[in-house]
């Protein structure tokens, strides 16, 4: 069975335009089988969005290098570059379909200078980065997700900022628990409909 986790999708293609209104901003993203949330931009990602740009605004974090990790079509890292364009944006994922994707969307929304590549994880991941996104793929397992916060805490500058979108009954309260515990604080800064937005200071 496929799965958006894979690396090589050989489903048949069924692609589609999606559209979206986040931050008075419209986006219109192609999506297609065998990639996360094909359909429409999932809740979990615009709570994620909504939560971080305020976040960051509020401390005045505007400028440095972003990390999409986990990007699928790429409307996390897009959406992020467009709310703060002095930012440098890496978008990254395992599934070379949802990769060419959000190559094409990034350049259909008008996003410019944006590395996207391949990577399981962050094991292709170099550099620092300021600030983290991840809404990371849970029916991967438990491990897999753990292994997201891991390599977050590895390539983040001192200051960095991770932000993580998770569902409550899909494992948020062990999440938060580990993150407590690898970072040494983990805040839930917002809650909407049984997802929790955790985030985490490298210090």
């Amino acid at each position: 069975m496929a799965h958006y986790y894979d690396e090589n999708p050989q489903g048949e293609s069924d692609r589609r335009v999606i559209q979206s209104r986040m931050h008075g901003m419209d986006f219109f993203f192609t999506t297609d089988s065998e990639v996360f949330s094909k359909k429409f931009l999932d809740f979990g990602s615009r709570t994620l969005l909504e939560a971080a740009i305020t976040d960051l605004t509020e401390c005045e974090k505007k400028k440095g290098k972003l990390l999409d990790l986990g990007c699928g079509y790429g409307p996390i890292g897009i959406i992020m570059k467009r709310v703060f364009s002095s930012m440098e944006v890496t978008m990254v994922d395992i599934n070379n379909r949802a990769l060419e994707l959000a190559r094409e969307n990034a350049e259909n929304n008008s996003v410019k200078c944006v590395d996207v590549h391949q990577s399981d994880g962050c094991s292709n991941v170099e550099g620092l980065f300021d600030v983290v996104l991840t809404n990371p793929p849970v029916r991967a397992g438990k491990q897999t997700v753990f292994s997201f916060y891991d390599g977050a805490f590895e390539h983040m500058a001192e200051g960095g900022r991770l932000y993580v979108v998770l569902q409550k009954k899909q494992g948020a309260p062990s999440s938060e628990k580990y993150l407590l515990e690898k970072f040494g604080n983990c805040d839930v800064i917002a809650r909407e409909s049984g997802y929790w937005i955790m985030r985490s200071v490298k210090n």
